[in-house]
């Protein structure tokens, strides 16, 4: 495989560290573009020059790609700050925008994007249209794309994991919203990353969209159990809340920063996040890595 200079949007999060990593373990030079300030989140500087800008401002990107060879377009919320500007707005659309017209002016071809599963015209959350048009923006380009769209996603570091391990820790019972048997296809970031790495060298991957998940599904109540027997706790004791009762407290609450969860994030998560990842393994020939096979590795540091 030939080594690339990459130019990396969204490096200093959870997915963003790892590709970061596996790039520059690949041999790659990577140039991340950075927000000011956030430079010392990256978690590798060896072989990676820091760009300041932000995919939100076109004009910070205008000379952004000079001699890169593909860009990773990893930078996506999944909670809206509209009081701090940070819309799905602003941060899907405009900032895929921006960053499909500064590879195409810059000369860079090769353009490896972010999603998610359960991307669909019409979807019901402002999350999943945003993120449906940020797609359809890539795909309408003329560049050499590829769209991944894991599942939720988990690995060491991973907020999904560290709540769950802080309710079981905390609490005598955990509170979970509905029935608990919405259904959940955990992905293993390392897989997710390695995915986006390898396929810098794949012509075959130009013009494909990649489901990715993990090796199993499990309802919510099983994510819980798993996670609690990780931490070596026999039984989680549970209690099921109607979701009738917690849609009005999270529709007058959700205002607050602070507050754990949105309207859009309940329905996400009584939607389900299932999808079929037979493609994706075949095509990067992986084995897709379960949630019981992978949360132990998220807790070695937490015991």
């Amino acid at each position: 495989l030939k080594t690339m200079k990459v130019f990396l949007t969204g490096g200093t999060g959870f997915v963003g560290s790892e590709v970061l990593r596996q790039l520059v373990a690949a041999g790659h030079v990577v140039r991340a573009l950075v927000r000011k300030g956030s430079e010392e989140k990256l978690a590798v500087l060896e072989n990676v020059e820091v760009y300041p800008g932000d995919v939100t401002e076109a004009a910070s990107l205008a000379d952004a790609l000079a001699g890169c060879d593909a860009v990773i377009h990893l930078v996506g919320i999944i909670r809206e700050f509209p009081n701090r500007g940070v819309t799905f707005k602003r941060m899907h659309v405009e900032g895929t925008e921006n960053m499909l017209k500064a590879a195409a002016e810059q000369g860079v071809q090769r353009y490896l994007h972010m999603s998610s599963n359960g991307v669909r015209e019409g979807g019901s959350t402002a999350y999943h249209r945003t993120k449906w048009q940020s797609e359809k923006l890539v795909r309408d380009s003329n560049l050499d794309w590829t769209i991944f769209r894991p599942s939720l996603i988990f690995g060491p570091g991973s907020e999904f994991v560290e709540i769950l391990v802080t309710l079981i820790r905390k609490l005598p019972v955990v509170p979970i919203i509905g029935d608990g048997k919405y259904r959940m296809q955990p992905v293993a970031v390392n897989q997710v990353a390695a995915s986006f790495v390898k396929a810098l060298g794949m012509s075959e991957t130009i013009g494909e969209i990649y489901q990715l998940g993990g090796g199993t599904s499990y309802s919510y109540d099983e994510i819980l159990d798993l996670t609690g027997r990780a931490l070596g706790k026999e039984k989680v004791c549970k209690i099921h809340q109607p979701i009738f009762m917690i849609k009005p407290m999270v529709k007058m609450m959700q205002g607050f920063d602070q507050f754990p969860i949105t309207e859009d994030q309940l329905k996400m998560l009584v939607e389900g996040n299932v999808c079929d990842p037979g493609e994706w393994a075949k095509t990067f020939s992986l084995k897709p890595i379960s949630y019981a096979e992978g949360v132990g590795a998220c807790l070695q540091n937490k015991s």
